[in-house]
């Protein structure tokens, strides 16, 4: 029978067979990775995160009305958003939902408003949107949606959708023409192909091919991490320009569009600097650096309640902190190893642990042996992850609220982690929270070591971010197809040098593509070489290539370090 309108309890249908099918498929997008390495995880990080949503889909009562199913598919896909496919993913969702949440039944002309939300919503989550990826295939697909619901003909949503579908597959194949690392790769974009696929599993829905769904093989990660402590650098108290850091939230009672953000976030500009305005739902979080924080709550008033009200004294609180600091230069260390937790499992501190400190650090590292680093280094949570698997938005967040500081610094340390970072940085709550857009472990490892504990958070994250620019990164790793890109030839099996930006390097050995990436890398201002070798290399071997590698750049001094990393043999730095 034909379906012209959705409730709720179909839209909660359509929602399960589009996370079906997508976790069906997702080893078919992972093989879509551009690079031909062992760790494609496009598939795997949207699963994960539309799993997320099925979780608290799932467990709303059979009789969940349309606000309700919306809210949870929302909430559930942006807490559990992984990877860059996975945030604009969750993106995607919760643009549609917004939309079709306002109706108990959903028409054609309603689903086609939902999808342009949903490209609109997508494309502002990222910074410098590029073209050839999944929103290219949104785009494409909201596009159609228009152009169908303003035709005057009339459909059903099984033969909207079907056509949408369809035109969105012409798309995908098209991104190759636009993206050129994916033409010469020989594949379409892999989020793109997830997108689609999600469509699909409504159609089989549609078409009554698929009415159970078994869910029991979806999984999440958990987290781990430990204590900070620094050098000491002279700063003023003049030096900080506004001086009351004031929160708080806005419970809306009145309609909020983006032009009351786009006017609230004017107002703030014009009182003071460090202005977060975040827009969810029927909250709006505010946070502002003032001279004036009555006018900030004053002005918020306008739109409805506040709450989670707090100002604090910035000028007062830096010299509390230049008193408490330990004559060797080191703030007293708060914490201890632990794993990540939920906001409400966080234990209430207690003594001398009520009095924050003034900056906290996340990162993100895969392998033993990279966590100790930053731990040495003075990170508080070290979040398990990387390129085999993407932490999510809720695990940053997790981490972000364990820690007892006024600011909180978070190192992704993959590219492919950053736009989850700011994600769970544009919802935190109680303290700043800043990104440092570090896409290698090497770089997060130079950005903790140029913090300075006496500079202020924005001194801080210029000068943790520029000192990213300082150091070249390398990584070594096996091919698992053939392929052609960035000009090499390679087979399955192959040993690939990967540098920031491209492939160095291919070999059939391990120790002759560190050597091969080298070459391309050193260059007359490189000082340092450092090896970090993964789980597959023991010290001996790793010895040997450091010795060689002596002997070919004597200029330089080379260190090894244990890593630890699954997948890489080796990480390298120079610097």
């Amino acid at each position: 029978m034909a379906i012209e309108r959705i409730d709720a309890s179909t839209a909660r249908k359509l929602f399960l067979g589009g996370a079906y099918n997508l976790s069906a498929n997702k080893e078919i997008i992972n093989e879509l990775n551009v690079f031909p390495v062992p760790d494609g995880d496009t598939g795997t990080n949207m699963t994960m995160t539309i799993m997320s949503a099925v979780k608290d889909v799932m467990a709303l009562p059979e009789n969940a009305d349309m606000r309700t199913v919306c809210k949870a598919i929302a909430t559930g896909s942006l807490k559990g958003a992984r990877g860059n496919s996975g945030v604009i993913l969750s993106q995607l969702l919760r643009g549609f939902t917004r939309v079709i949440g306002e109706y108990e039944e959903v028409t054609v002309p309603v689903i086609s408003a939902a999808l342009e939300k949903a490209t609109e919503t997508a494309y502002k989550a990222v910074m410098k949107p590029k073209e050839g990826t999944i929103l290219t295939v949104a785009r494409g697909i909201s596009d159609k949606a228009a152009e169908l619901s303003e035709s005057g003909e009339e459909f059903t949503v099984e033969d909207f959708v079907r056509a949408v579908t369809a035109h969105g597959e012409k798309v995908l194949s098209e991104t190759p023409e636009l993206l050129p690392v994916l033409k010469e790769a020989g594949v379409v974009d892999s989020g793109g192909q997830g997108l689609i696929e999600v469509l699909h599993g409504l159609i089989d829905v549609l078409e009554g091919k698929r009415t159970e769904f078994d869910f029991t093989d979806a999984g999440v990660s958990g987290s781990s991490g430990a204590a900070r402590g620094a050098s000491r650098d002279d700063i003023s108290t003049a030096d900080i320009k506004f001086g009351y850091c004031t929160e708080f939230i806005i419970k809306l009672e009145r309609v909020f569009n983006a032009q009351n953000e786009a006017d609230l976030k004017a107002f703030l500009q014009s009182i003071g600097d460090s202005i977060v305005c975040v827009a969810m739902d029927d909250i709006v979080k505010i946070h502002v650096h003032t001279d004036h924080p009555g006018k900030a709550f004053e002005e918020g008033l306008k739109f409805g309640q506040l709450t989670a009200m707090k100002v604090d004294n910035m000028r007062e609180e830096h010299e509390e902190r230049l008193f408490h600091m330990e004559d060797n230069g080191r703030y007293t260390e708060i914490g201890g190893e632990t794993k990540a937790a939920a906001p409400e499992e966080t234990p209430e501190p207690t003594g001398a642990d009520k009095i924050k400190k003034p900056f906290g650090f996340v990162t993100v590292s895969a392998g033993d042996g990279l966590t100790e680093v930053f731990k040495g280094l003075g990170a508080d949570v070290v979040i398990e992850g990387g390129q085999t698997m993407n932490p999510s938005t809720d695990d940053i967040s997790k981490a972000v609220n364990k820690i007892n500081a006024e600011t909180v610094f978070i190192l992704p340390n993959n590219k492919n982690i950053i736009l989850a970072a700011n994600q769970a940085a544009s919802i935190a709550e109680g303290k700043d929270v800043f990104v440092i857009p570090a896409k290698t472990v090497p770089q997060g490892i130079t950005a903790l070591i140029n913090y300075i504990p006496d500079h202020d958070a924005e001194t801080n994250k210029r000068e943790m971010t520029d000192s990213l620019n300082s150091i070249k990164t390398g990584e070594v790793t096996y091919a698992v197809r053939d392929t052609v890109i960035d000009g090499h030839e390679i087979r399955n099996g192959d040993i690939m040098g990967i540098g920031d930006s491209s492939i160095l390097a291919v070999s059939q050995s391990v120790d002759q593509t560190v050597k091969d990436m080298l070459k391309a890398m050193v260059d007359a201002d490189a000082e340092l070489i450092t090896l970090y070798y993964g789980e597959g290399i023991d010290e001996a071997q790793a010895e040997r290539l450091k010795k060689e590698i002596e002997s070919s750049f004597p200029e330089v001094a080379v260190e090894t370090q244990y890593g630890g990393q699954p997948v890489y043999y080796y990480i390298l730095s120079v610097e």
